[in-house]
């Protein structure tokens, strides 16, 4: 018969081949009255669900607030979940969550994301594509290619394959950067699907001429304005990039820019002084989904 251990380690077993974010807790101390002992584990996923125990109540409306932090700013945390008026000097790097729990008890509880690489979904199979895909992959990127078949055989090391502009077919695609490098084979179709993928990061190779033109036949052909108006072009920091390579190198800079910064964002409202308490924790109702 399988226990708590076994299904969180089932979990993430399936978490991370579907490529989902999920956070992972770990009791690592416990003082006085506590229910959970140390080592004892959850997983908490990106809707607020959990697999595993850490305690009751008071602990684990601690642990899914701090989950829910970490999901959102990618940063690890301990985290103390104390009666008020302990006594018990915080350690450094320690975030304080006071319990009302009448059982009373200190545990202290890490809290680690674990997050799939960014994906970068490359449409089109130009020679600035095919230098972006390598690029990508080279720092980390986890990459999908969508261009037809003809286009395919460009693109070595690419997790995933798309033939066609459909990107319905990739789950993760909202979540994706989603750069156009079709540079004259489908820019239109590719521009679109691109839109429609609900990526807050579309960006085209393109002049900006020839950018304003395509962006005002998709608003002809039914596209919101403000849908439309999402495009990044041309694509990439203006670093006077001129062959394939520079191209892929100023897209991937500013994709990374990006990137950094909301999980710099994300971080602001919750960075608080060391050692300092952040709230407090009660037996409340626990769903909540990441911030967007």
């Amino acid at each position: 018969m399988s226990g708590p251990r076994d299904e969180v380690v089932s979990s993430m077993a399936e978490l991370i081949r579907a490529g989902e974010p999920f956070v992972l807790a770990t009791v690592v101390r416990t003082v006085a009255a506590a229910a959970a002992k140390p080592g004892a584990k959850a997983l908490i996923r990106a809707d607020g669900s959990m697999t595993g125990w850490i305690g009751g109540g008071c602990t684990r409306s601690a642990v899914e607030q701090a989950a829910r932090q970490t999901l959102s700013d990618g940063r690890a945390r301990l985290i103390r979940i104390q009666p008020r008026g302990d006594g018990e000097p915080a350690a450094q790097d320690l975030e304080v969550h006071l319990s009302s729990c009448p059982s009373g008890g200190t545990v202290d509880v890490f809290v680690e994301p674990m997050l799939p690489p960014p994906r970068l979904i490359i449409m089109g199979g130009s020679p600035a594509g095919r230098a972006l895909c390598d690029l990508a992959c080279r720092i980390g990127f986890a990459v999908t290619a969508a261009a037809p078949a003809v286009d395919q055989v460009g693109f070595v090391e690419v997790e995933r394959r798309i033939e066609g502009f459909d990107l319905s077919a990739e789950p993760a695609a909202a979540a994706s950067f989603v750069v156009v490098t079709t540079q004259g084979r489908g820019d239109r179709a590719a521009l679109r699907e691109a839109l429609l993928s609900g990526s807050r990061y579309v960006a085209l190779i393109a002049s900006r001429r020839k950018a304003t033109a395509l962006k005002d036949r998709l608003v002809e052909d039914g596209l919101a304005p403000e849908v439309v108006a999402r495009v990044r072009a041309p694509a990439g920091l203006d670093i006077g990039a001129i062959t394939p390579e520079e191209i892929a190198l100023a897209i991937l800079a500013d994709i990374v820019r990006e990137r950094r910064r909301g999980a710099r964002e994300a971080a602001a409202p919750t960075r608080r002084a060391r050692g300092k308490e952040v709230g407090s924790t009660s037996p409340c109702p626990t769903g909540w989904s990441p911030d967007p």
